[in-house]
């Protein structure tokens, strides 16, 4: 890449010869990560969100509907639409699923550890940490892999909870950019409102993804394809993209604090 008039935002979306290749290349992925742990099946965590969603139509492509088991997990700042999305997901693709509160297991850290209680950040965590450790103790009793749900685009601005929705075995979406998911996701078959809904992790109550991070998903993978992987300095990708600078220093940031939950723990 030398130069912001090399690269569109739009440019970000895949062709159909590309978008195939791409589909094949992941589901083989998965097929790959199971065989190669010697694992049943596979336990993947199930939010109601386009993420998730288009992971487990993956697998299923891939693998058949007996080789998933989605885990819905739902806490005191769940909404009831979200769930019943998620539960919907696992209906239409006829594989099995629980349901399991997280709110006890929550309620007890907090009431052994009371100093935490009310840290928004700090039990929000908690919640993706507890659903991590669900992931596990099915995956473990079924000998299977968890599956990721995180793409591109959370991966580098560090939009996970390290330990939480980071610990998996595999993210078979993690070389895709936001748009990329629901780009296809669409081509799987997703449900329009699935592919459209407003992203939320969860954490606490009337979160969004966007409005905690402060830019929109597109703005930021475009900023990420062009600056970040690209190397198009920060000024000409804000030119480029009609955006003010200060949108380019925020994803930039983003990215460089986030640096220690890409890589394993450091040691001297």
């Amino acid at each position: 890449m030398t130069g912001p008039e090399t690269i569109e935002p739009l440019d970000l979306r895949f062709s159909e010869a590309e978008l195939a290749e791409r589909r094949d290349r992941i589901q083989s992925f998965v097929r790959e990560t199971v065989d190669a742990a010697g694992a049943d099946r596979c336990v993947l965590g199930l939010s109601g969100g386009i993420d998730s969603t288009a992971v487990a139509h993956l697998a299923v492509a891939e693998l058949g509907s007996d080789a998933l088991h989605g885990l819905v997990m739902p806490g005191a700042v769940s909404s009831e639409a979200n769930m019943s999305d998620a539960e919907r997901v696992a209906e239409q693709l006829d594989i099995e699923y629980d349901v399991i509160e997280i709110d006890p297991f929550v309620d007890l850290l907090t009431e052994h550890y009371p100093d935490a209680e009310g840290d928004q950040l700090a039990v929000g965590n908690a919640r993706a940490r507890t659903r991590g450790v669900l992931n596990y103790l099915v995956a473990n009793h079924e000998s299977g892999v968890v599956l990721g749900t995180g793409n591109r685009t959370e991966a580098l601005v560090g939009y996970f909870t390290k330990y939480g929705d980071g610990a998996v075995d595999c993210h078979p979406i993690g070389n895709l950019y936001k748009m990329q998911v629901r780009q296809l996701a669409r081509d799987l078959g997703v449900p329009e409102d699935l592919v459209t809904k407003t992203p939320t992790a969860e954490l606490w109550a009337d979160q969004t993804d966007e409005e905690e991070l402060g830019v929109d998903y597109d703005t930021i993978d475009a900023v990420l394809a062009m600056h970040v992987d690209g190397g198009v300095p920060a000024g000409a990708t804000a030119d480029h993209l009609g955006v003010p600078d200060s949108v380019v220093e925020t994803v930039r940031g983003l990215y460089e604090r986030s640096e220690h939950k890409r890589g394993m723990p450091p040691s001297p």
